[in-house]
């Protein structure tokens, strides 16, 4: 009789066992997917944003640079410099390899 119970109890625990193996593989493969999905909005929040970006960027250069030459002082330039790399890293968020280069 000892026996027969032991069998069903094993038995049991084999198949809770499976369930909850099938269950973490599942929960895997759906967080595997959010983190695509997230990563997959952010690319595209960054392409959106570069294009606002991107325009004020190229009016800014060509104000201050009309700046500098009306006034003959090239220090008018300088704000150019930091948003030249705000712009760089941007597109390479959207466009470029940056995300490949973090999960690597």
């Amino acid at each position: 009789m000892g026996f027969v119970f032991s069998k069903a109890m094993n038995d049991s625990l084999k198949a809770q066992q499976e369930f909850m193996r099938l269950q973490l593989e599942r929960q895997l493969v759906l967080q595997n997917l959010m983190r695509e999905r997230q990563t997959a909005m952010q690319i595209a929040w960054t392409r959106e944003f570069l294009k606002y970006f991107g325009t004020f960027f190229g009016l800014a250069t060509v104000v201050l640079t009309t700046g500098a030459v009306k006034r003959k002082n090239p220090a008018v330039l300088l704000p150019i410099l930091p948003l030249s790399f705000v712009f760089c890293y941007q597109y390479d968020m959207g466009y470029g390899t940056l995300l490949q280069r973090i999960k690597g």
